[in-house]
């Protein structure tokens, strides 16, 4: 089935200038549309419960509650589902972080990737996700 309207896209990472690059990013494609912002895990989760996204980008280390607590959250949250399939989370990092990849999978994270990669590298991974049966 065909997707109706662009893809819904949230941002939580602790680092407002990242968060506006990437928003920047997102909205400039004809696909996607930036939905909301937040910057730790607790707003990310909140953010979740009232604004339905596809696709929640999600830096995995942010004060009061990290990337990982929050995607295990978000997929077992009833207000979340209340709203439709959960979003599809993937967790962003800066630095190498093999421990945390291991725990993502665990919470059903969609993918782990690197802050360093390219635009169309994290473009791809955000259609992908969308499009994306498995949780």
């Amino acid at each position: 089935m065909a997707r109706k309207g662009p893809i819904r896209v949230a941002i939580a990472d602790d680092q407002p200038l990242l968060r506006q690059g990437i928003r920047m990013i997102v909205d400039a494609q004809r696909d996607m549309t930036v939905v909301g912002e937040a910057s730790d895990g607790g707003q990310a989760l909140a953010l979740a419960r009232s604004t339905v996204a596809d696709v929640v980008l999600m830096d995995i280390q942010m004060p009061r509650m990290n990337g990982i607590v929050a995607a295990a959250r978000l997929a077992t949250d009833a207000a979340v589902r209340e709203l439709g399939r959960a979003p599809r989370v993937i967790l962003m990092t800066a630095i190498d972080v093999e421990d945390h990849i291991a725990e993502a999978a665990t919470v059903g994270v969609f993918a782990v990737l690197y802050k360093d990669l390219p635009p169309e590298g994290l473009l791809s991974a955000i259609r992908e996700a969308a499009a994306s049966d498995e949780f």
